[in-house]
């Protein structure tokens, strides 16, 4: 059997394990409470308006957001501000196998703020944009293989079927509301011009404290995650923008193998 076929039957095994386990990872996930920073401006809802929810949630229904069901965690340097460093909780929803669109929260709780939004495109989508779109697009393969991006409550299996399946993709991000970072308090409203968010490719970009914070709360050894991965280096490919921050940072960094910047 060639290296194509057993991909390919390999493949409906693993998203039969990814549906099986949907349940199970939302209850782990919410046992694994990451809770905001900030409390938002402005009063509690009055009985009227949990009323007004109330009914809304029996006659409106909320179809757009049903499919948003994959959790990720990861980090974002603001490319324009790279030491204003983010912890992401992202909710996504598959569109189809080339483009994912996902919504960003300060955490994972019902009280969690909506910071921003990212949208995933294969490698094959990325080389349909021109020159001057592709600016704004990040890489991930510095994510997947440094063990940083994590989808908590997953078993092992299922979280590696997914991190393969986004290798040499790309992401769009805008960060909207800062609502903390590096230990500093945010902002109670989203203030300010939109940043657009960029990918660490290099050991030492990230500061520790933001890693091994996540790490401790969500309870993750993400350099158990990085040596699981290693198998998913062959797979990965020269990338655009993974030298866009190098230099940039305040520390010594250092190469991730497999990560490499295409030239462009």
């Amino acid at each position: 059997m060639t290296t194509r076929c057993r991909t390919a039957a390999a493949l409906p095994a693993a998203l039969a394990a990814l549906a099986a386990v949907a349940a199970l990872a939302g209850a782990e996930a919410a046992a694994q409470q990451s809770t905001p920073q900030v409390a938002p401006a402005g009063d509690a809802k009055r009985p009227r308006t949990r009323m007004l929810e109330a009914g809304a949630r029996v006659l409106q229904g909320n179809a757009p957001l049903a499919g948003f069901d994959v959790y990720l965690v990861g980090f974002h340097p603001m490319k324009q501000a790279p030491e204003q460093q983010i912890e992401a909780h992202h909710f996504c929803h598959q569109l189809n196998e080339d483009l994912a669109q996902c919504a960003l929260f300060d955490g994972n709780t019902r009280t969690a703020n909506l910071t921003g939004i990212e949208y995933i495109i294969s490698e094959k989508l990325f080389a349909t944009l021109p020159a001057a779109e592709r600016q704004y697009w990040h890489p991930h393969n510095g994510e997947i293989l440094s063990g940083q991006l994590v989808a908590p409550g997953l078993p092992d299996a299922a979280e590696h079927a997914l991190m393969k399946s986004k290798m040499n993709s790309y992401g769009k991000t805008w960060h909207l509301w800062n609502t903390g970072y590096n230990g500093k308090r945010g902002d109670a409203l989203p203030l300010g011009a939109p940043q657009l968010a960029w990918s660490f490719n290099r050991d030492g970009e990230i500061l520790p404290n933001v890693q091994e914070e996540r790490d401790t709360r969500l309870k993750i050894r993400t350099p158990e995650k990085r040596k699981e991965r290693a198998d998913l280096r062959p797979l990965a490919k020269p990338q655009s923008g993974v030298d866009d921050l190098k230099g940039r940072f305040q520390r010594p960094t250092q190469d991730i193998p497999g990560v490499v910047d295409d030239g462009r």
